[in-house]
C-alpha cells in the first residue's frame, strides 16, 4: 500500500458506522456490525497482497490459478477492543495467525502500558495486520507497532474504525512505513482524549461494560 492514510468510504461501510455512532444501539448490534464491517475494511486492506499460481484440475479443464503467495498473514489484535475487528477477518482469512498485544491507557498520563504480547512465529516473513477500533491519540498503536518491529515483523499495516488527525499524525510521525486503513477520519480528540464525534469507548460497548 502506498499511502499512509486510506479512509474507505464503501456505502455499506459508512451505513453501518453511522448506525454504530447512535447511542442507543445496542451492544449485541453493535458487536454483529463490528464483526461485518472488520470483513469489508480487511477487503481493502488485503487486496494488494502478493500472489502466485498453482495448477489445479476443474471439473472441467486443468489451468494454472491465481492462489496468495508467502507465509499466512499474522493478524494482532490490540486489547481488548481489537477483537471486535480481529473475528470479523477471521471469517474473511480463516487461515491466519493470531496475536495479541495487551495494552491500557493510562488515564492520567494517556501513555500505554504494557501486560500482555503473544505473537506468531517468524513476523519477518509475514504480512502482519494489527487492529483496534480507534486511533485517538496513537499512543498505544505507536507502542504496539514498535514491539512487532522489535519482534521481527516488516511489512505491518494498521486496521482500525475510527481514526483522529492526531492519531494519524502521531502513526505517520513514529511509523512512516505503517499503512492505516479506516472507515473514518473524525474532528479531533477531546480533552480525555476520547475520538469527537467518535462512538464512545469502544471496547465498552463491544463488551456491554462500562
Amino acid at each position: 500500500m502506498s499511502q499512509h492514510l486510506t479512509v474507505v468510504q464503501h456505502p455499506l461501510i459508512q451505513h453501518k458506522l453511522t448506525i454504530m455512532r447512535c447511542s442507543d444501539t445496542s451492544t449485541a448490534v453493535f458487536r454483529q456490525l463490528l464483526r461485518e464491517i472488520s470483513q469489508l475494511l480487511a477487503y481493502e486492506m488485503t487486496r494488494d497482497l502478493p500472489m502466485t499460481s498453482t495448477v489445479i484440475d476443474t471439473p472441467v479443464a486443468e489451468m494454472e490459478a491465481p492462489t496468495l503467495a508467502g507465509r499466512k498473514l499474522a493478524l494482532i489484535s490490540i486489547l481488548r477492543a481489537g477483537n471486535g475487528l480481529l473475528d470479523g477477518m477471521l471469517d474473511l482469512i480463516p487461515s491466519a495467525r493470531v496475536g495479541f498485544v495487551g495494552l491500557y491507557r493510562d488515564e492520567e498520563t494517556l501513555k500505554p502500558v504494557q501486560y500482555y504480547f503473544k505473537v506468531p512465529a517468524a513476523l519477518d516473513k509475514r504480512v502482519v495486520i494489527a487492529v483496534d477500533p480507534m486511533l485517538a491519540t496513537g499512543n498505544s498503536s505507536a507502542a504496539a507497532v514498535d514491539l512487532l518491529k522489535e519482534a521481527g515483523a516488516k511489512d505491518i499495516r494498521f486496521l482500525c474504525l475510527l481514526a483522529a488527525p492526531e492519531g494519524v499524525a502521531r502513526m505517520k510521525e513514529a511509523h512512516p512505513d505503517v499503512p492505516v486503513v479506516t472507515a473514518a477520519l473524525d474532528e479531533r480528540l477531546n480533552e480525555l482524549g476520547y475520538i469527537v464525534p467518535g462512538l464512545g469507548d469502544a471496547g465498552d460497548r463491544m463488551f456491554g461494560t462500562k
